[in-house]
């Protein structure tokens, strides 16, 4: 979505924080084509699929609280045991959402989340050491709850509806009607669009229909990508990323940083745009791969200990 693309990168462009070393994303580009990375298919292991509207409606509320899944200094990682092993972060949400539906509490429902309580949430997200912003999330469902029974028949399908098969149009209208999707902040006095959970929900769609039915959307190409903690972690990781050495030391002691800060701002204006300037390197050299593709790369090489040498940066956040 241009707005998001451009709003990024002007901020990249003005950081003083953080930088793009162009050698080092060549080099990941050449890494890219001679090993033939694609993007891993979407894993139904941990999602619920009917491939139908109760899919979409467990996608939306999947998206609406998947944020900050790190624990506070000295505060044990949240995890849930699902078939014998134990799962944390992204996964562990998506796991315990999927047993709730299969179970029949009826997350997927309008009216439900509208009324959903901190005590049920807790419930629905049991399991050993405390998730953060569980507050934060429970707002985030409510005003789902309350925005699809007022504007959409109650229908996570038919907020999809509204988009006409278009991803920007999709991640434009949630960011207008939920607050929570209005992932949006100023630098040096402009607004700067990433929202991450908006566009992500456009492209969870897509990856749990491959493409067809409710994920048919006919403009992908134009998504950024998501910017989030992992992908700047993996990036700097493979040196794409530079940071000046008082940013360094904070991200790499763990100090928090301000959510809507310069730091923050650079950090992920500056991943948005070297997402970008990938799939233009890899268009040259004949390949052509989207940004949420490359995302999904990058998010999986994040789950692996290579890539977890140095801590990502941390800021108290609903947004990623």
């Amino acid at each position: 979505m241009w707005e998001a693309l451009e709003t990024t990168k002007c901020a990249a462009k003005e950081s003083l924080l953080v930088q793009i070393d162009q050698a080092a994303l060549c080099r990941f580009v050449d890494q890219l084509l001679i090993e033939d990375i694609s993007p891993p298919p979407w894993d139904h292991r941990y999602h619920f699929h009917d491939n139908g509207v109760e899919t979409v409606a467990y996608l939306l509320v999947l998206d609406t609280i998947n944020f900050c899944f790190w624990p506070m200094p000295g505060e044990p990682r949240w995890e849930i045991e699902s078939e014998g092993q134990w799962l944390s972060g992204y996964y562990a949400l998506a796991a315990c959402l999927k047993k709730a539906v299969e179970a029949g509490i009826p997350i997927t429902e309008a009216r439900y989340l509208s009324r959903l309580s901190l005590n049920d949430l807790n419930q629905l997200l049991g399991g050993r050491g405390r998730l953060q912003l569980m507050e934060e999330r429970l707002k985030n469902l409510n005003e789902l709850g309350r925005i699809l029974l007022s504007h959409y028949d109650g229908k996570a399908h038919k907020l999809v509806q509204a988009a006409h098969n278009s991803a920007v149009a999709l991640a434009r209208l949630l960011s207008e009607k939920l607050s929570s999707f209005k992932d949006i902040s100023k630098y040096k006095g402009r607004e700067v669009l990433f929202l991450k959970r908006a566009q992500l929900f456009a492209a969870d769609l897509y990856g749990a229909f491959e493409g067809d039915k409710w994920g048919g959307f006919t403009d992908m190409n134009e998504l950024t990508a998501f910017a989030d903690y992992k992908l700047p972690q993996v990036l700097r990781k493979l040196g794409i990323l530079k940071y000046t050495q008082q940013l360094k030391q904070k991200v790499d002691h763990e100090i928090l940083l301000e959510p809507g800060g310069m730091e923050e701002i650079e950090i992920r204006a500056n991943t948005v745009w070297a997402v970008e300037l990938i799939c233009r390197e890899l268009k040259r050299a004949g390949k052509n791969m989207n940004a949420f593709q490359i995302d999904n790369i990058l998010w999986n090489l994040g789950q692996k200990d290579e890539s977890r040498t140095k801590p990502y940066h941390k800021v108290v956040t609903i947004f990623y």
